[in-house]
């Protein structure tokens, strides 16, 4: 007799962004990790505590931290010398998503120092001595089709196996949230190009990545009320969800992170929480 499939589990990942911005942004992750729901972590290895983020990793090995990486609206690891016009002389990427975009997508002159400047921070973070559990990018660049072009194309090299696809469904936050339509409208339809691009390659490498993600349609307002919202309507599937939890400007979102009633219903629906690495 042939056993019936067991039903699919919901898997889960809680993942902090821009990890290492401060140290206040720091203490948040570790103690939503400790005493909350946080599963991950992701670096950016540029900013000015990320030192600091690297003392709270190591505490907590059970977290896991892969990299967050910037090309917009952050400084670079290598000199504007070496990246032929990528930042300017204070090594500061643009921080018009459309100028910068648009840039990065007509000078054929940036895609080799794009290449470059994603090493360095690969290379920076290797220096760490974490394993790298995934890989993402500050507003989603990494997803940009000069870098992304790079990514796909050295992904072996620099040892990327996990990389964020947000495809974060519309229809689903119209559903759980109001208001700011304009912005979600917009980010959804281009987050929808870039992630339909991006799947068949990320999958045709074996690079793995989560059904959904939630979080890109909801910057600065993943609250208590809508994660219980949010986790009431998961089915059975691997999703992403991303926060900024920090102890000064994002409140809310930490506790969000600690609140008993997130993990009360996270228990009562039999969620497993994991990181990108078990996938």
């Amino acid at each position: 007799m042939v056993s019936e499939p067991k039903p699919k589990k919901i898997r889960l990942i809680i993942n902090a962004d821009a990890f290492g911005t401060s140290k206040s942004a720091n203490r948040a992750v570790e103690k939503a990790h400790r005493e909350g729901v946080l599963t991950s972590a992701s670096l950016t290895v540029t900013a000015s505590q990320a030192d600091d983020a690297v003392e709270v990793a190591k505490r907590n090995p059970a977290l896991g931290v892969g990299l967050h990486l910037v090309l917009i609206g952050g400084k670079s690891v290598l000199k504007g010398t070496e990246l032929g016009g990528l930042v300017n002389p204070y090594q500061e990427f643009g921080e018009s998503a459309v100028l910068t975009g648009v840039n990065y997508l007509v000078s054929r002159g940036l895609k080799a120092p794009i290449r470059q400047e994603i090493d360095a921070q690969i290379k920076r973070f290797r220096l760490t001595g974490l394993p790298l559990d995934h890989v993402n990018g500050y507003r989603n660049f990494h997803l940009h089709p000069s870098v992304f072009d790079a990514i796909r194309r050295d992904y072996h090299k620099w040892g990327i196996a996990r990389v964020r696809l947000p495809r974060d469904p519309l229809l689903t936050n119209l559903r759980l949230a109001w208001g700011r339509y304009f912005y979600r409208l917009s980010r959804a339809m281009v987050l929808s190009q870039l992630t339909a691009r991006a799947v068949g390659p990320l999958e045709r490498r074996g690079i793995r990545h989560t059904d959904l993600v939630f979080g890109a349609l909801q910057r600065g307002r993943m609250d208590e009320k809508f994660l219980l919202r949010l986790i009431e309507n998961l089915f059975p599937g691997t999703f992403e969800v991303f926060l900024h939890p920090d102890e000064e400007e994002h409140e809310h979102e930490l506790e969000a992170l600690l609140s008993a009633k997130v993990r009360e219903l996270i228990r009562q629906r039999e969620i497993e929480l994991i990181r990108y690495g078990d996938l």
